[in-house]
Protein backbone atom coordinates (compact mmCIF):
# COMPACT_ATOMS: atom_id res chain seq x y z
CA UNK A 1 0.00 0.00 0.00
CA UNK A 2 1.36 3.43 -1.11
CA UNK A 3 1.65 6.62 1.05
CA UNK A 4 -0.20 8.29 -2.09
CA UNK A 5 -2.83 5.69 -1.73
CA UNK A 6 -2.92 6.33 1.60
CA UNK A 7 -2.84 10.19 1.77
CA UNK A 8 -5.95 10.25 -1.37
CA UNK A 9 -7.80 8.40 1.26
CA UNK A 10 -7.41 10.67 4.14
CA UNK A 11 -8.22 13.52 1.52
CA UNK A 12 -11.82 11.70 0.83
CA UNK A 13 -12.53 10.65 4.53
CA UNK A 14 -11.87 14.32 5.25
CA UNK A 15 -14.11 15.53 2.25
CA UNK A 16 -16.79 12.96 3.59
CA UNK A 17 -16.99 14.69 6.92
CA UNK A 18 -16.83 18.34 5.58
CA UNK A 19 -19.71 17.84 3.24
CA UNK A 20 -21.66 15.44 5.70
CA UNK A 21 -21.67 15.84 9.31
CA UNK A 22 -22.07 13.03 11.05
CA UNK A 23 -24.22 12.02 12.65
CA UNK A 24 -26.76 14.61 11.57
CA UNK A 25 -27.66 16.66 14.59
CA UNK A 26 -29.62 19.99 14.30
CA UNK A 27 -28.53 22.43 17.23
CA UNK A 28 -32.27 23.43 17.64
CA UNK A 29 -33.02 20.18 19.71
CA UNK A 30 -30.70 20.94 22.25
CA UNK A 31 -34.15 22.44 23.57
CA UNK A 32 -36.11 19.56 23.70
CA UNK A 33 -33.37 16.52 24.63
CA UNK A 34 -29.94 15.70 25.93
CA UNK A 35 -28.84 12.60 23.65
CA UNK A 36 -26.86 10.23 25.56
CA UNK A 37 -25.25 6.63 25.49
CA UNK A 38 -22.06 4.72 25.69
CA UNK A 39 -18.93 5.16 26.54
CA UNK A 40 -18.77 8.14 28.72
CA UNK A 41 -21.36 8.61 30.38
CA UNK A 42 -20.11 10.35 33.66
CA UNK A 43 -21.10 7.76 36.17
CA UNK A 44 -19.92 4.76 33.82
CA UNK A 45 -17.19 5.78 33.32
CA UNK A 46 -16.47 6.66 37.00
CA UNK A 47 -17.29 3.17 37.70
CA UNK A 48 -14.60 1.32 35.20
CA UNK A 49 -11.94 3.64 34.75
CA UNK A 50 -11.69 5.48 38.16
CA UNK A 51 -13.33 2.11 39.84
CA UNK A 52 -16.09 4.42 41.00
CA UNK A 53 -13.66 6.41 43.39
CA UNK A 54 -13.21 9.47 41.54
CA UNK A 55 -13.45 12.49 43.32
CA UNK A 56 -15.93 14.72 41.94
CA UNK A 57 -15.12 17.60 43.19
CA UNK A 58 -11.97 17.44 41.50
CA UNK A 59 -11.68 19.12 37.89
CA UNK A 60 -12.17 16.55 35.24
CA UNK A 61 -10.07 17.01 32.36
CA UNK A 62 -11.51 15.18 29.21
CA UNK A 63 -10.67 14.86 25.30
CA UNK A 64 -13.45 13.76 22.58
CA UNK A 65 -11.05 12.99 19.74
CA UNK A 66 -12.55 12.59 16.62
CA UNK A 67 -15.57 14.39 18.14
CA UNK A 68 -17.91 15.03 15.11
CA UNK A 69 -20.89 16.41 15.76
CA UNK A 70 -20.66 16.36 19.24
CA UNK A 71 -22.89 13.35 20.65
CA UNK A 72 -20.12 12.52 23.24
CA UNK A 73 -18.71 15.89 24.08
CA UNK A 74 -22.06 17.75 25.29
CA UNK A 75 -23.67 14.73 26.67
CA UNK A 76 -20.35 14.63 29.33
CA UNK A 77 -19.98 18.45 29.31
CA UNK A 78 -23.71 19.00 30.48
CA UNK A 79 -23.71 16.35 33.16
CA UNK A 80 -20.10 17.74 34.62
CA UNK A 81 -22.24 20.75 34.91
CA UNK A 82 -25.08 19.19 36.19
CA UNK A 83 -23.28 17.27 39.09
CA UNK A 84 -21.25 20.81 39.55
CA UNK A 85 -18.05 18.88 38.56
CA UNK A 86 -14.96 21.63 37.43
CA UNK A 87 -13.32 21.28 34.62
CA UNK A 88 -13.22 21.38 30.94
CA UNK A 89 -14.50 18.85 27.47
CA UNK A 90 -12.01 19.65 24.78
CA UNK A 91 -13.26 18.56 21.36
CA UNK A 92 -11.01 17.54 18.68
CA UNK A 93 -11.86 17.33 14.85
CA UNK A 94 -10.67 17.88 11.53
CA UNK A 95 -14.00 19.01 9.97
CA UNK A 96 -15.16 22.29 10.42
CA UNK A 97 -18.64 21.67 9.37
CA UNK A 98 -18.63 18.99 12.39
CA UNK A 99 -17.21 21.33 14.42
CA UNK A 100 -19.27 24.20 13.98
CA UNK A 101 -22.62 21.98 14.88
CA UNK A 102 -20.69 20.76 18.13
CA UNK A 103 -19.89 24.12 18.93
CA UNK A 104 -23.58 25.41 18.16
CA UNK A 105 -25.23 23.03 19.88
CA UNK A 106 -23.09 23.47 22.93
CA UNK A 107 -23.89 27.14 22.43
CA UNK A 108 -27.87 26.16 22.78
CA UNK A 109 -27.13 24.96 26.19
CA UNK A 110 -25.06 27.57 27.57
CA UNK A 111 -22.31 25.25 28.13
CA UNK A 112 -18.98 27.11 29.54
CA UNK A 113 -16.76 23.61 30.20
CA UNK A 114 -16.08 22.77 26.25
CA UNK A 115 -13.43 24.02 24.20
CA UNK A 116 -13.10 23.41 20.89
CA UNK A 117 -9.74 22.63 18.84
CA UNK A 118 -9.17 21.42 15.11
CA UNK A 119 -7.04 19.10 14.67
CA UNK A 120 -6.02 14.84 13.84
CA UNK A 121 -6.52 12.56 16.69
CA UNK A 122 -2.81 11.63 15.11
CA UNK A 123 -1.29 14.92 16.28
CA UNK A 124 -2.95 15.05 19.88
CA UNK A 125 0.59 15.20 21.42
CA UNK A 126 0.27 18.56 19.69
CA UNK A 127 -2.66 20.03 19.21
CA UNK A 128 -4.42 18.36 22.45
CA UNK A 129 -1.80 17.35 24.75
CA UNK A 130 -2.44 15.70 27.83
CA UNK A 131 -2.44 14.56 30.57
CA UNK A 132 -6.28 13.55 30.13
CA UNK A 133 -7.66 12.28 32.99
CA UNK A 134 -10.26 10.92 30.31
CA UNK A 135 -10.35 10.63 26.30
CA UNK A 136 -13.64 9.59 24.56
CA UNK A 137 -13.09 7.89 21.25
CA UNK A 138 -16.50 6.73 19.88
CA UNK A 139 -16.85 5.61 16.20
CA UNK A 140 -13.61 6.85 14.69
CA UNK A 141 -10.45 4.95 14.94
CA UNK A 142 -12.25 1.91 12.36
CA UNK A 143 -11.87 5.23 10.11
CA UNK A 144 -7.96 5.62 10.32
CA UNK A 145 -5.34 4.18 7.79
CA UNK A 146 -4.08 2.55 10.67
CA UNK A 147 -6.24 2.13 13.94
CA UNK A 148 -3.22 0.76 16.06
CA UNK A 149 -1.53 3.71 15.79
CA UNK A 150 -4.51 5.85 16.18
CA UNK A 151 -5.05 4.55 19.79
CA UNK A 152 -1.71 4.44 21.04
CA UNK A 153 -1.13 7.94 20.30
CA UNK A 154 -4.44 8.34 22.26
CA UNK A 155 -3.25 6.33 25.07
CA UNK A 156 0.16 8.20 25.17
CA UNK A 157 -1.72 11.24 26.26
CA UNK A 158 -3.52 10.08 29.56
CA UNK A 159 -2.68 10.19 32.44
CA UNK A 160 -1.35 7.62 34.83
CA UNK A 161 -4.89 6.97 36.30
CA UNK A 162 -6.96 7.90 33.36
CA UNK A 163 -8.72 5.96 30.87
CA UNK A 164 -10.51 5.76 27.53
CA UNK A 165 -13.73 5.09 26.29
CA UNK A 166 -14.17 3.76 22.50
CA UNK A 167 -16.41 2.98 20.23
CA UNK A 168 -14.94 0.65 17.16
CA UNK A 169 -17.22 -1.53 14.50
CA UNK A 170 -18.17 -5.69 15.27
CA UNK A 171 -17.58 -7.52 12.20
CA UNK A 172 -20.72 -9.91 12.22
CA UNK A 173 -23.04 -7.45 13.48
CA UNK A 174 -22.67 -5.92 10.08
CA UNK A 175 -23.00 -8.64 8.15
CA UNK A 176 -24.14 -7.46 4.49
CA UNK A 177 -22.50 -3.90 5.36
CA UNK A 178 -19.38 -4.79 3.48
CA UNK A 179 -20.55 -6.44 0.78
CA UNK A 180 -22.43 -3.01 -0.40
CA UNK A 181 -19.47 -1.58 0.07
CA UNK A 182 -17.32 -3.77 -1.85
CA UNK A 183 -20.30 -3.58 -4.67
CA UNK A 184 -20.43 0.25 -4.51
CA UNK A 185 -16.58 0.75 -4.90
CA UNK A 186 -17.28 -1.44 -8.75
CA UNK A 187 -19.94 1.13 -9.60
CA UNK A 188 -19.74 4.11 -7.57
CA UNK A 189 -15.86 4.40 -7.38
CA UNK A 190 -14.82 7.36 -4.80
CA UNK A 191 -12.11 8.64 -7.38
CA UNK A 192 -14.10 8.81 -10.37
CA UNK A 193 -17.49 9.79 -9.32
CA UNK A 194 -19.20 12.89 -7.67
CA UNK A 195 -21.16 12.19 -3.58
CA UNK A 196 -24.28 13.14 -4.90
CA UNK A 197 -24.05 10.56 -7.79
CA UNK A 198 -22.15 8.03 -5.48
CA UNK A 199 -25.39 8.10 -3.06
CA UNK A 200 -27.93 8.09 -5.80
CA UNK A 201 -26.86 4.89 -6.90
CA UNK A 202 -26.34 3.67 -3.51
CA UNK A 203 -29.63 4.22 -2.94
CA UNK A 204 -30.83 2.74 -5.97
CA UNK A 205 -28.65 -0.59 -5.20
CA UNK A 206 -30.41 -0.91 -1.84
CA UNK A 207 -33.74 -0.68 -3.62
CA UNK A 208 -32.61 -2.77 -5.89
CA UNK A 209 -31.47 -5.44 -3.50
CA UNK A 210 -33.10 -9.14 -3.73
CA UNK A 211 -34.29 -11.05 -0.97
CA UNK A 212 -31.53 -13.32 -0.71
CA UNK A 213 -29.05 -10.22 -0.07
CA UNK A 214 -27.34 -10.49 3.21
CA UNK A 215 -28.35 -6.66 4.38
CA UNK A 216 -31.68 -7.21 3.85
CA UNK A 217 -31.21 -10.65 5.75
CA UNK A 218 -30.04 -8.77 8.46
CA UNK A 219 -32.21 -6.08 10.37
CA UNK A 220 -29.88 -4.78 12.72
CA UNK A 221 -28.55 -2.34 10.05
CA UNK A 222 -30.91 0.90 9.65
CA UNK A 223 -28.36 3.80 9.62
CA UNK A 224 -29.16 4.10 5.43
CA UNK A 225 -32.75 4.53 6.18
CA UNK A 226 -32.59 6.72 9.57
CA UNK A 227 -29.48 8.45 8.56
CA UNK A 228 -29.85 10.70 5.46
CA UNK A 229 -27.35 10.86 2.97
CA UNK A 230 -24.92 11.41 6.17
CA UNK A 231 -25.63 7.84 7.35
CA UNK A 232 -25.92 6.20 4.07
CA UNK A 233 -22.92 7.41 2.93
CA UNK A 234 -20.97 6.75 6.42
CA UNK A 235 -22.04 3.04 5.98
CA UNK A 236 -21.77 2.11 2.49
CA UNK A 237 -18.94 5.22 0.73
CA UNK A 238 -16.94 5.43 3.47
CA UNK A 239 -13.23 5.53 2.29
CA UNK A 240 -12.11 3.41 5.07
CA UNK A 241 -13.79 1.19 7.23
CA UNK A 242 -12.61 -1.65 9.36
CA UNK A 243 -14.32 -4.13 11.52
CA UNK A 244 -13.27 -5.90 14.87
CA UNK A 245 -13.50 -9.52 16.59
CA UNK A 246 -13.33 -9.83 20.15
CA UNK A 247 -9.60 -11.12 19.60
CA UNK A 248 -8.88 -7.91 17.48
CA UNK A 249 -10.23 -5.28 20.23
CA UNK A 250 -7.87 -7.82 22.98
CA UNK A 251 -4.89 -6.87 20.40
CA UNK A 252 -5.56 -3.66 19.69
CA UNK A 253 -5.91 -2.78 23.41
CA UNK A 254 -2.39 -4.80 24.48
CA UNK A 255 -0.43 -3.31 21.81
CA UNK A 256 -1.39 0.61 22.71
CA UNK A 257 0.12 -0.14 25.99
CA UNK A 258 -3.82 -0.51 27.92
CA UNK A 259 -6.09 -3.63 29.46
CA UNK A 260 -9.50 -3.65 29.09
CA UNK A 261 -11.52 -2.35 32.30
CA UNK A 262 -15.03 -3.33 31.03
CA UNK A 263 -17.37 -3.86 27.88
CA UNK A 264 -20.49 -2.54 27.49
CA UNK A 265 -23.06 -3.93 27.71
CA UNK A 266 -21.29 -6.68 30.12
CA UNK A 267 -24.11 -9.31 29.70
CA UNK A 268 -23.42 -9.32 25.29
CA UNK A 269 -19.87 -10.47 26.44
CA UNK A 270 -20.74 -13.54 28.95
CA UNK A 271 -21.99 -16.62 27.04
CA UNK A 272 -23.34 -17.82 30.78
CA UNK A 273 -26.64 -15.17 30.01
CA UNK A 274 -27.18 -17.38 26.79
CA UNK A 275 -26.52 -21.31 27.43
CA UNK A 276 -28.50 -22.73 30.12
CA UNK A 277 -27.20 -26.33 29.50
CA UNK A 278 -25.18 -27.09 32.31
CA UNK A 279 -22.78 -29.47 30.50
CA UNK A 280 -21.74 -26.63 28.06
CA UNK A 281 -21.72 -24.04 30.99
CA UNK A 282 -18.95 -26.30 32.84
CA UNK A 283 -16.73 -26.39 29.81
CA UNK A 284 -17.12 -22.38 29.20
CA UNK A 285 -15.61 -21.74 32.52
CA UNK A 286 -11.94 -22.95 31.59
CA UNK A 287 -12.22 -20.72 29.12
CA UNK A 288 -10.61 -16.57 30.28
CA UNK A 289 -12.44 -13.57 30.42
CA UNK A 290 -11.32 -12.91 26.82
CA UNK A 291 -11.87 -16.14 25.30
CA UNK A 292 -15.53 -16.32 26.70
CA UNK A 293 -16.22 -13.25 25.81
CA UNK A 294 -15.17 -14.00 21.80
CA UNK A 295 -17.11 -17.36 22.80
CA UNK A 296 -20.35 -15.05 23.33
CA UNK A 297 -19.61 -12.99 19.84
CA UNK A 298 -19.15 -16.42 17.79
CA UNK A 299 -23.12 -17.66 19.90
CA UNK A 300 -24.91 -14.54 19.21
CA UNK A 301 -23.66 -13.21 16.01
CA UNK A 302 -25.22 -10.01 16.63
CA UNK A 303 -22.53 -7.76 17.63
CA UNK A 304 -22.17 -4.86 15.52
CA UNK A 305 -20.00 -2.62 17.37
CA UNK A 306 -17.59 -2.92 20.66
CA UNK A 307 -18.04 -0.28 23.30
CA UNK A 308 -15.48 -0.83 25.63
CA UNK A 309 -13.49 1.16 28.81
CA UNK A 310 -9.50 0.43 29.00
CA UNK A 311 -6.97 2.11 31.50
CA UNK A 312 -3.07 1.87 31.49
CA UNK A 313 -1.53 -1.71 31.82
CA UNK A 314 0.01 -1.18 34.99
CA UNK A 315 -3.34 0.97 36.25
CA UNK A 316 -4.41 -1.57 39.44
CA UNK A 317 -7.96 -0.32 39.45
CA UNK A 318 -10.62 -2.83 39.38
CA UNK A 319 -14.66 -2.21 39.05
CA UNK A 320 -16.37 -1.37 42.66
CA UNK A 321 -18.06 -3.62 44.48
CA UNK A 322 -20.92 -3.68 46.92
CA UNK A 323 -19.13 -4.74 49.76
CA UNK A 324 -19.11 -1.14 51.63
CA UNK A 325 -22.26 0.14 52.97
CA UNK A 326 -21.72 3.94 51.45
CA UNK A 327 -21.67 2.72 47.86
CA UNK A 328 -23.96 4.59 46.08
CA UNK A 329 -25.67 3.29 42.75
CA UNK A 330 -26.37 5.37 39.87
CA UNK A 331 -28.49 4.57 37.20
CA UNK A 332 -27.15 5.15 33.79
CA UNK A 333 -29.62 7.34 31.40
CA UNK A 334 -32.68 6.48 32.96
CA UNK A 335 -35.03 7.82 36.11
CA UNK A 336 -35.31 5.89 39.26
CA UNK A 337 -38.96 5.82 38.77
CA UNK A 338 -39.15 5.31 35.19
CA UNK A 339 -36.49 2.06 35.65
CA UNK A 340 -39.10 1.02 38.85
CA UNK A 341 -41.83 1.23 36.39
CA UNK A 342 -40.20 -1.31 34.31
CA UNK A 343 -39.68 -3.72 36.44
CA UNK A 344 -41.94 -6.35 38.14
CA UNK A 345 -42.04 -6.89 42.16
CA UNK A 346 -39.88 -9.71 41.39
CA UNK A 347 -39.73 -12.88 38.68
CA UNK A 348 -38.53 -12.75 35.36
CA UNK A 349 -37.67 -9.29 32.82
CA UNK A 350 -37.62 -9.37 28.47
CA UNK A 351 -33.94 -8.22 27.45
CA UNK A 352 -33.80 -7.16 24.04
CA UNK A 353 -30.50 -5.97 22.30
CA UNK A 354 -29.96 -5.96 18.41
CA UNK A 355 -32.85 -8.91 17.88
CA UNK A 356 -31.90 -10.89 21.01
CA UNK A 357 -34.18 -11.82 23.48
CA UNK A 358 -33.56 -13.20 26.62
CA UNK A 359 -34.76 -13.60 30.00
CA UNK A 360 -33.11 -12.24 33.31
CA UNK A 361 -34.40 -13.13 36.90
CA UNK A 362 -34.79 -10.24 39.48
CA UNK A 363 -35.91 -10.35 42.69
CA UNK A 364 -38.71 -9.30 45.11
CA UNK A 365 -37.30 -5.90 46.40
CA UNK A 366 -36.12 -4.93 42.63
CA UNK A 367 -38.81 -2.23 42.12
CA UNK A 368 -38.34 -0.74 45.58
CA UNK A 369 -34.43 -0.92 44.87
CA UNK A 370 -34.71 0.87 41.87
CA UNK A 371 -36.59 4.00 42.70
CA UNK A 372 -34.19 4.66 45.43
CA UNK A 373 -31.17 4.61 43.36
CA UNK A 374 -31.05 8.63 42.52
CA UNK A 375 -27.41 8.60 42.72
CA UNK A 376 -27.31 10.34 46.36
CA UNK A 377 -28.52 7.23 48.56
CA UNK A 378 -25.47 4.97 49.45
CA UNK A 379 -26.48 1.20 50.36
CA UNK A 380 -27.27 1.54 54.04
CA UNK A 381 -29.37 4.49 52.89
CA UNK A 382 -31.56 2.37 50.72
CA UNK A 383 -31.74 -0.37 53.28
CA UNK A 384 -33.38 2.32 56.03
CA UNK A 385 -35.77 3.90 53.34
CA UNK A 386 -37.26 0.08 52.97
CA UNK A 387 -36.85 -0.92 56.36
CA UNK A 388 -39.14 1.48 57.16
CA UNK A 389 -41.80 -0.39 55.39
CA UNK A 390 -40.18 -3.93 56.13
CA UNK A 391 -39.27 -3.75 59.81
CA UNK A 392 -37.83 -7.50 59.78
CA UNK A 393 -35.64 -6.32 56.92
CA UNK A 394 -32.41 -6.99 58.27
CA UNK A 395 -29.09 -5.64 56.16
CA UNK A 396 -27.90 -9.12 55.35
CA UNK A 397 -31.23 -10.02 54.00
CA UNK A 398 -31.54 -6.60 51.56
CA UNK A 399 -28.02 -7.01 50.53
CA UNK A 400 -28.98 -10.69 48.96
CA UNK A 401 -32.01 -9.00 47.19
CA UNK A 402 -29.73 -5.93 46.05
CA UNK A 403 -26.90 -8.04 44.93
CA UNK A 404 -29.13 -10.10 42.65
CA UNK A 405 -30.61 -6.63 41.46
CA UNK A 406 -27.08 -5.74 40.71
CA UNK A 407 -25.92 -8.54 38.58
CA UNK A 408 -28.79 -8.27 36.29
CA UNK A 409 -29.00 -4.11 35.97
CA UNK A 410 -25.41 -3.53 35.57
CA UNK A 411 -25.13 -6.45 33.22
CA UNK A 412 -27.34 -4.84 30.88
CA UNK A 413 -25.82 -1.74 31.52
CA UNK A 414 -28.68 0.41 33.84
CA UNK A 415 -26.50 0.39 36.86
CA UNK A 416 -23.28 1.33 37.66
CA UNK A 417 -21.68 2.03 41.06
CA UNK A 418 -19.58 4.50 43.27
CA UNK A 419 -17.64 3.78 46.07
CA UNK A 420 -17.24 6.49 49.21
CA UNK A 421 -13.94 8.77 49.22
Amino acid sequence: MTDSAADGRDRRVQSQYESYPYPARDPADEKERLITGSPSNLHELNHYVFGGTRDLTKPLRVLAAGGGTGDAAIMLAQQMNDNGIPGEVVHLDLSEPSQAIAKARADARGLENMHFVKGSLLDVAKVAPGPWDYIDCCGVLHHLEDPETGLRKLAGQLADDGGIGVMVYGEYGRTGVYHMQNMLQKIAPGDELEDDERIDLARRLTNSLPATAWLLRNGLIQDHVSGGDAGLYDLFLHSRDRAFLVPDVDNFIKQAGLRLAGFIEPFRYDPDWFLRDPRLAKRLRNLDPMARAAFAELLTGNLHKHIFYAVQAGNPVSVPGTDDPGTVPHLVNLHPLDLAGSLPTGGKINITADGLKIEMTVPALSRAIAALCDGTRSLADIHAAIREKRSDLDYGSFMRQFEQFYQVMNAINRVVLRRPV
